[in-house]
């Protein structure tokens, strides 16, 4: 059986062999290896997609089982590996509290809205690039087409008119 060159029709029909003749042996030694049969299937039809995939370059092809065998297994100790990491995370991050969060405040978020609305264009801009896009002041000025004491000044003075609109101290 050829995978490496042909038709693709024919490639493909090799494959469905291939998957036909191997199929429940791989699926059995997934099976073996992992205790949940959903994560088994997935890894057999895992460890089929990487074999075909690299069909053309294996050194022997007529050892596509012994491919997909090792294949299988290393999938397997891979799934294990993951499992390990994630129970060691979630064991270390069990102890911790988890913070409550809070409902979004929509009514805040409309009033600052309204509040970045009545801005001046130019301040409005300046706040939106520093503070929303998490520009540098440098790169603020180089927008707006001013200095950088110039982008300050302006976003300086468009948090001073939020604040005093919203009623906030926080910036």
């Amino acid at each position: 059986m050829i995978l490496s060159g042909g038709d693709p029709t024919e490639r493909e029909e090799c494959y469905r062999k291939l998957m036909r003749k191997y199929w429940k042996v791989i699926a059995v030694i997934a099976a073996s290896k992992v205790a949940d049969p959903r994560e088994a299937e997935d890894i057999t039809q895992e460890a089929f997609i990487r074999v075909a995939g690299r069909f053309r370059h294996l050194r022997t092809p007529d050892a596509f089982d012994a491919y997909l065998r090792r294949t299988v297994v290393n999938l397997c100790m891979s799934h294990h590996r993951r499992r390990r990491v994630e129970r060691a995370y979630l064991e270390h991050e069990g102890g911790r509290r988890v913070r409550a969060v809070d409902p979004p405040d929509v009514e805040g978020r409309d009033e600052l809205r309204r509040a970045l609305a009545a801005l001046p264009m130019r301040q409005r801009a300046a706040v939106v690039l520093r503070y929303y896009d998490d520009l540098p002041e440098q790169r603020v000025a180089e927008v707006l087409g001013c200095s950088v004491p110039a982008a300050r000044s302006l976003v300086f003075r468009a948090m001073e008119t939020l604040r005093t609109t919203i009623g906030g101290d926080e910036t």
